[in-house]
């Protein structure tokens, strides 16, 4: 076990990374800040066959955590009159042919009903599958191409989860649509609008909207995906990737401190107006989902906001109180370890819950209430 830590020590956040690392993961970073002020820590490997510590200001992809930078500049757009969080997108993307029903809000929410494109698995364990995401197709897909209005159409092509605005059902194609949407609606590519709206104004200069580049720009730890194939496991570098097949449903990299700079002002009421960041933590009661991050609800009584996310290689943390005051941002790299997908979801899940407790429970933290 190797490990990094700024000159204030927190043994528990320390002990929580050991276990984390131990339990799967080729190496994680952690930043925290909260009253005791800035944390931050490394454990593990840089890259598999190496004894070097992953770097605690390094970039990583952060998955669906994507998720909450769309939803707020698609918010930020509807602060500036540019469109209406209950219009129907129909309006904007005529070309779809979409349900008048589906409205910007249950994109954003997941609300509306639309296939994911990356595949659906039913209540019934039966599986309707999307564009290849796993195995060998998925590997031998790592640099290739989709265009977003093709991953649209593909879910267009699939029955329906449910009318739109009566059920929620999580569904990248959703944020795809939300991307198109943007664009559609200002004349500039998503990425422009992330930087005028979001990373100019933040000073994140960490953070980068890759479009269809596989490039992850240093210092970056590396992350593996093992697999099945022909009976026999593989592992494969998955660092550099084409990420376009989940497009602005989770493609982003960032660091750490872009994401506590970016959650902090988020929750600190910097980005939004007071109406539409309640409008965003609004929960649906099925899920607790508001329009791009969780609401979650604490032992102690107090309420938390996330949107975690990851795929195969990475996987990414993203916490704060409603305040902004406190915040937990990190990242993960998986490596060669014998776990399965259920496995790798189940030490993820474990990852995340005891960083939780650690910062936001057991006294360290006073909730808002």
């Amino acid at each position: 076990m190797s490990l990094t830590l700024t000159r204030q020590d927190r043994p528990e956040l320390r002990k929580a990374m050991e276990e984390i690392v131990d339990s799967g993961f080729a190496g994680m970073q952690v930043r925290v800040h909260d009253e005791r002020g800035g944390w931050t820590g490394s454990a593990g490997v840089n890259r598999l066959g190496g004894s070097e510590k992953p770097p605690v200001d390094g970039r990583f992809r952060i998955g669906s955590t994507t998720k909450t930078f769309t939803a707020t500049v698609m918010l930020q757009l509807v602060a500036e009159g540019r469109i209406g969080l209950d219009s129907p997108v129909d309006d904007h993307l005529p070309r779809f042919g979409l349900d008048r029903r589906i409205t910007v809000r249950m994109l954003l929410q997941h609300t509306s009903g639309l296939f994911s494109h990356t595949g659906e698995y039913y209540d019934d364990g039966t599986v309707a599958p999307g564009i290849p995401w796993q195995g060998q197709e998925y590997v031998d897909n790592q640099f290739h191409t989709y265009r977003p209005e093709e991953l649209v159409r593909l879910a267009l092509s699939k029955p329906a989860r449910f009318e739109p605005g009566t059920d929620w059902s999580y569904s990248n194609t959703n944020y795809v649509l939300a991307k198109l949407l943007i664009e559609e609606v200002t004349g500039r590519p998503l990425a422009e609008e992330m930087r005028r709206l979001i990373l100019g104004p933040l000073g994140m200069t960490g953070t980068v909207v890759p479009g269809a580049s596989p490039e992850i720009p240093e210092p970056h730890a590396y992350g593996y995906y093992r697999y099945e194939h022909a009976g026999q496991w593989k592992v494969v570098d998955v660092t550099r990737f084409n990420v376009s097949w989940i497009s602005a449903a989770g493609d982003m990299i960032s660091t750490t401190e872009d994401l506590h700079t970016f959650f902090s002002a988020l929750m600190g009421g910097d980005l939004l107006p007071d109406a539409l960041l309640a409008e965003m933590r609004t929960p649906h009661p099925k899920a607790g989902y508001g329009l791009g991050l969780f609401v979650q609800e604490t032992d102690d009584g107090g309420t938390i906001y996330h949107h975690n996310g990851g795929f195969f290689g990475w996987a990414a943390l993203m916490y704060a109180t409603p305040d902004g005051r406190t915040t937990l941002t990190a990242s993960l790299t998986s490596g060669d370890a014998e776990l399965d997908f259920a496995a790798t979801a189940a030490a993820f899940q474990n990852a995340q819950q005891k960083l939780v407790d650690e910062v936001f429970l057991n006294g360290r933290t006073e909730p808002t209430r």
